[in-house]
């Protein structure tokens, strides 16, 4: 299976039935509430940049199980080298979407 892109990411967050209530309230659009969709971006970016030529080194790594590309947020470490690598990645992400990634968010 090829990488996603952001825009396969965010389709598969559409095709999800959740039962989701918010501030109390049910939402029946929840990829699309202005409250979830930032945080649903920044995660996006993760897709994106993994997309993008001059930061596929940083975003995708081998597979250990499987030998082909993964989205480096989808893979373990294996090396220092790998986590360097996630930091490097994570402050890019921080730079292009003004969000947290040491777990601040995740969908």
């Amino acid at each position: 299976m090829p990488l996603k892109t952001a825009v396969e990411y965010i389709e598969s967050l559409r095709k999800l039935k959740l039962d989701l209530y918010l501030l109390g309230e049910k939402v029946e659009n929840w990829v699309d509430n202005p409250i979830i969709r930032p945080s649903i971006n920044a995660v996006a970016m993760t897709y994106k940049l993994a997309h993008e030529p001059d930061n596929k080194d940083l975003a995708t790594t081998d597979s250990m199980l499987t030998g082909k590309k993964v989205n480096r947020f989808n893979s373990l470490f294996r090396s220092t080298g790998d986590m360097v690598s996630k930091v490097k990645l994570e402050r890019e992400l921080g730079q292009r979407t003004a969000c947290c990634f040491q777990r601040c968010v995740g969908l």
